[in-house]
């Protein structure tokens, strides 16, 4: 079976990535039965595909359908932007129009890159079954953790002493100030920063996963 996690973010793979790696800290938590197939490596994840990394699908299944064969199922993560422009490309030589919204972006709902991944890799991994989870549904439905529910409660503290002081800006961890829980100034907060793919933390992830590393590409936002 091959299972394709579709994971938010149009022009950043930073959320797939970190997703990635909060998910398998959590399987560090589980016992397993390898007498009843139940392994750490068939629930791990096999692949991680952003939006700022090109990569050469045919080694990259031929890597994958070793991991299929030996466990009988392939996990990939993938940024629901990733390959949207050689998608496009392949819908418009059928004759397919992609539409777009007001801010002239391709309607992903139409671009469907979890389908895409899932007709593609399923093929040449030779998998029986595929499906195509997206993340953004779980958790949006999802009840906050512990973890969730203190930064929740920071940020309410901070913005309130920052609205006291007169301070304005949007409250979060600031990148820029070593992850300082502070007011982040207004003219800062903008979309289109990319996802730095040579980051030490993402490099160990593919490391990890046995992928080597894509090229870096310009991602248009």
């Amino acid at each position: 079976m091959l299972i394709i996690h579709e994971v938010m973010g149009r022009n950043c793979g930073w959320l797939t990535a970190a997703t990635a790696v909060a998910y398998r800290k959590l399987l560090d938590t589980f016992s397993y039965l390898p007498a009843f197939g139940l392994t750490r490596e068939r629930e791990d994840v096999h692949a991680v595909y952003v939006p700022e990394m090109a990569f050469d699908p045919q080694s990259e299944a031929a890597r994958l359908r070793k991991v299929m064969d030996t466990n009988d199922c392939v996990n990939i993560f993938v940024s629901e932007g990733a390959c949207v422009d050689a998608i496009i490309r392949e819908l418009e030589v059928k004759g397919e129009e992609v539409p777009r919204d007001a801010f002239g972006h391709p309607r992903l709902d139409k671009v469907n890159v979890g389908g895409w991944f899932a007709k593609q890799f399923g093929e040449m991994l030779g998998a029986e079954k595929t499906m195509v989870q997206k993340s953004g549904y779980y958790s949006r439905a999802a009840a906050p953790n512990a973890q969730d529910k203190e930064l929740i409660r920071a940020c309410a503290v901070k913005a309130v002493a920052c609205a006291l002081a007169g301070v304005g800006g949007v409250v979060g961890q600031d990148e820029d100030q070593g992850g300082e829980l502070r007011a982040c100034e207004f003219p800062r907060i903008k979309g289109g920063k990319p996802f730095d793919i040579d980051a030490p933390w993402f490099s160990d992830l593919l490391a990890a996963l046995g992928q080597t590393k894509g090229v870096k590409v310009e991602v248009a936002h």
